[in-house]
């Protein structure tokens, strides 16, 4: 065995002393969708579109097309239609029985790269998908905001899997996915909010007791039931075809009023209504100081044969 190394220059900026990036809660009064598009830069005219970054990044090793899938989602090179956030209603009744509501906002769909005509969804592993989040001010879901993502899409596309295998992580391999979600949608409006067509990488306090894993869960089919249960089988450095990361704003509005997501779910009077594993310390689960080592000399270790 080698060691190789990759670094992840798109962090960079936010690496500042100690070399960790600081989960940041949202400011309560400001506008989730605004607050979100702000936070993405403008696009580049001379950014590659989606079919131009795969041919790009086709025969790069697995570390070195991650930086590169990092560094495009962190410099805006993103469709138009997934800066809009999309709100979704989560109810609970808590101990007193008494009815709650909140409204999340979520990206419409997976993060991708491109443009609204040429983009690819690009899944990516763990560490990437917690510094983008960070980066652009939000979290990943938890489970029960899958599911309720789901039930609350307009579009509801079905689960396509493709035949196991090492090309199931390739470039191509999430160019031909991505290619048999568009034939699905079939021109279908871009920026609802559509779900069904790819298991999340979620919160849940199974990545307490596994660290160094990624939980990923979803895949659901008209019966509202998912393909994938929750599972913490994979390595975090992990990322397939069938895997994607969506968004969920910082602020949530809870009986409308705002508050930050990490004290709702940090709250065990209020962490029902966005989990269904009751409180998440989700400031330690989205703070990448897991990976301040490496990130102090801006590499990440990784082996190959």
């Amino acid at each position: 065995m080698k060691t190789s190394y990759y670094y992840l220059p798109f962090l960079a900026p936010a690496v500042v002393a100690a070399c960790i990036i600081q989960v940041r809660a949202a400011s309560p009064e400001l506008d989730p969708v605004s607050q979100f598009a702000e936070s993405i830069p403008h696009r580049r005219s001379s950014a590659p579109t989606g079919s131009e970054f795969v041919e790009q990044t086709k025969n790069m090793p697995g570390g070195e097309r991650e930086v590169a899938i990092g560094l495009q989602l962190s410099d805006g090179n993103i469709p138009d239609f997934m800066r809009k956030l999309k709100p979704v209603i989560m109810t609970f009744s808590g101990k007193q029985r008494r009815a709650m509501s909140a409204t999340i906002w979520v990206s419409p769909d997976y993060l991708s790269v491109g443009t609204d005509d040429d983009f690819v969804r690009t899944p990516i592993a763990l560490p990437t998908a917690r510094a983008v989040a960070v980066r652009f001010d939000c979290v990943l879901p938890t489970r029960k905001m899958v599911d309720a993502i789901y039930r609350e899409s307009a579009l509801h596309l079905k689960p396509q899997p493709m035949r196991p295998g090492p090309e199931m992580c390739s470039m191509l391999h999430f160019w031909t996915h991505n290619r048999m979600i568009e034939s699905q949608r079939d021109k279908r409006a871009t920026g609802d909010l559509v779900s069904g067509h790819k298991k999340d990488l979620v919160l849940t306090n199974r990545l307490r007791r596994k660290p160094g894993r990624v939980a990923i869960y979803g895949w659901h089919r008209g019966n509202c039931r998912p393909i994938q249960s929750l599972s913490t089988f994979h390595g975090a450095r992990y990322a397939d075809y069938s895997h994607g990361v969506r968004l969920v704003s910082t602020t949530v509005l809870v009986d409308g009023v705002p508050m930050s997501i990490f004290d709702v779910l940090e709250d065990p009077r209020l962490a029902g209504l966005l989990s269904d594993e009751g409180v998440i310390r989700v400031r330690d689960l989205m703070s990448t100081q897991a990976d301040a080592a490496p990130l102090a000399t801006q590499r990440l270790a990784a082996t190959e044969p």
